[in-house]
């Protein structure tokens, strides 16, 4: 549940942030294309600037340690794989890092195919067979290969645009009517920007059900990236070990969509992650 918090705690600050500034520049309904202009300004912007800082991100937040000199035979090992998987791709050699965590998990991220970031819990390290963890680095490299990070920051950007402009459309509508024929006073300020913050909420929670919604498909087809390169049956038994592992730890948002482990307990509305065993049989 905090993972999807955070998630919608992230697209809601960046409206809140873009209504501020707004505000003060004195953008209103009264002109439909400068809404527009300044919404896909924002909505785009702040999309943009999170995938641009998702790799320092990744690090600060969970304190990933990138492996530059192998230390044991478990990080040559880690190396290895994924450097060879990202030549099978035809990718640039990814950043590996490693993070503690008890919980299997496992995440890609970065601003584009040749700059990316692939993380592994300790859990997931010290918990899992050598073929399953295969495929959990198969599955992130797929994540990669596919361009699922800009792909869904470019969803995010036309959902968060939408959400700029809609709501303060609507807010706008609303003010006309409380001022009424005659020329009313309207709502005043202070409540249109209360009126706007409530939609900014209410449609900012929509979509984020769609974004999730489109992450639930990039998983099936990073799973199916996963099985052409590693083999099904090794992405079977990756994704068996996890619904017998802890159950996944808080991701911030820009990492949560592209973890191997989304968790089983939200509204599936809002998971980021279809059901492991929906994604078994997928590939059954």
């Amino acid at each position: 549940m905090k993972r999807i918090f955070l998630l919608i705690a992230t697209n809601l600050a960046i409206l809140l942030v873009a209504s501020i500034v707004m505000s003060i520049l004195g953008v209103n309904t009264s002109s439909m294309s400068g809404l527009l202009v300044f919404a896909a300004i924002f909505g785009f912007g702040g999309s943009f600037l999170s995938l641009a800082i998702s790799k320092w991100m990744a690090k600060k937040t969970m304190g990933c340690e990138v492996i530059n000199q192998p230390r044991d035979e478990n990080e040559r090992w880690l190396v290895e794989t994924v450097a060879k998987q990202a030549k099978q791709v035809g990718i640039k050699m990814p950043e590996v890092a490693i993070y503690q965590g008890q919980e299997m998990n496992a995440f890609a991220t970065g601003p584009s195919k040749n700059n990316a970031l692939v993380a592994v819990s300790t859990g997931l390290l010290y918990g899992m067979k050598a073929d399953e963890i295969e495929a959990v680095l198969a599955h992130e490299v797929s994540h990669i290969a596919n361009g699922d990070m800009v792909t869904l920051t470019l969803i995010q950007g036309v959902v968060n645009t939408f959400v700029i402009f809609a709501a303060r459309v609507v807010a706008g509508i609303i003010d006309n009517f409380v001022a009424g024929d005659e020329e009313g006073e309207g709502l005043g300020t202070f409540a249109y920007m209360g009126v706007v913050f409530v939609l900014d909420l209410l449609f900012g929670i929509l979509a984020s059900m769609i974004v999730a919604y489109f992450s639930r498909i990039r998983e099936f087809k990073a799973d199916k990236g996963a099985g052409e390169l590693v083999g099904n049956h090794k992405m079977i038994a990756a994704l068996e070990r996890l619904k017998s592992g802890p159950e996944t730890g808080a991701m911030p948002a820009q990492m949560s969509a592209f973890g191997i482990n989304g968790g089983s307990r939200v509204s599936s509305l809002l998971m980021s992650h279809p059901s492991l065993d929906s994604r078994i049989a997928a590939l059954s």
